[in-house]
C-alpha cells in the first residue's frame, strides 16, 4: 500500500466514524424525545463539539491529500465527495442538536395523540433506518444500497407536507397555550427530521458519484422542477 492509499484509507475511516457519531446523535435525540429525557437531550448538545471537531479534521485531511498527492480518477472523486459528505454530516449533527433544544424547552411530554396523527414514529424510524443503510452502503461502496434511500426520503417528504394541515387543525381545536406552543415545536422538529433525510440522500448521491462517476443531484432537481 502506497502513501496515497494510506491517506485515503484514513480519510474514509474518519468519515465512517463521523457517520456513526451523527447517527448516534440522532438516535439519542429521538430517544430523548419519546422518553422526555432532558439530560439525554443535553448530552446531544454537549457532543456537538465532537461533530464539529470531526468536520474540521476531515476537511483538513481532504485538503492535505489534494495539495500533496494530486489524486486522479476514483481517488480524486472520493476526496471531492468526502469534502461534500462531511458538510452534510455536520448538518445532520446540527439538526440533532436543534431537535434536542426543542425537547429541553418543552415544559411537558409531547401529546401522544398528536404524535400519532403526524406519523412521527414512522418518520423517526425511517430516518434512523436511512442512517443505518447509509453507513452500510458507504463502508462497502454499495451503490445499489445507496439508491434505496431515495424512496425512503420521499416518505419523509410526504409526512412533512401532511404535517402542516394536522398542526393547523390541532391549533384550531386546542385551547391550552402550552400545548399549542408544543405543537409548533413538534412541527419544527418534523422539519428538521425531513432535512436529515435530505442530507442522507445527498451523501448517498456522493457515494454513487465517486464509485460510479455518475452525477445525480442536478438530474433530481430538474425532475422535481418538471413535476
Amino acid at each position: 500500500m502506497n502513501l496515497l492509499e494510506t491517506e485515503l484509507g484514513e480519510l474514509k475511516s474518519e468519515l465512517i466514524d463521523m457517520t456513526y457519531l451523527c447517527k448516534e446523535q440522532l438516535e439519542k435525540c429521538v430517544t430523548a424525545f419519546y422518553t422526555f429525557d432532558k439530560d439525554l437531550a443535553k448530552e446531544v448538545l454537549k457532543n456537538e463539539k465532537r461533530v464539529n471537531g470531526s468536520e474540521l479534521k476531515i476537511d483538513s485531511k481532504g485538503e492535505h491529500i489534494l495539495a500533496l498527492f494530486n489524486p486522479v480518477a476514483i481517488d480524486l472523486r472520493f476526496v471531492v465527495a468526502s469534502l461534500k459528505m462531511v458538510s452534510d454530516l455536520e448538518r445532520i449533527g446540527d439538526n440533532a442538536k436543534g431537535i434536542s433544544h426543542f425537547i429541553i424547552q418543552s415544559e411537558q411530554p409531547f401529546d401522544p395523540m398528536l404524535i400519532e396523527k403526524l406519523r412521527f414514529k414512522e418518520m423517526t424510524d425511517t430516518t434512523i433506518e436511512m442512517l443505518n443503510i447509509l453507513s452500510d452502503s458507504f463502508e462497502s461502496d454499495n451503490t445499489k444500497l445507496a439508491r434505496t434511500l431515495f424512496t425512503k426520503d420521499e416518505l419523509l417528504d410526504q409526512i412533512n407536507v401532511a404535517a402542516n394541515q394536522v398542526i393547523a387543525d390541532y391549533l384550531v381545536e386546542e385551547k391550552d397555550k402550552t400545548k399549542a406552543l408544543q405543537a409548533i415545536y413538534l412541527l419544527s422538529i418534523i422539519r428538521k427530521m425531513e432535512r436529515v433525510g435530505d442530507y442522507v440522500t445527498n451523501i448517498s448521491e456522493e457515494i454513487i458519484f465517486y464509485v460510479k462517476a455518475k452525477v445525480l443531484r442536478h438530474k433530481k432537481k430538474k425532475k422535481k422542477n418538471t413535476e
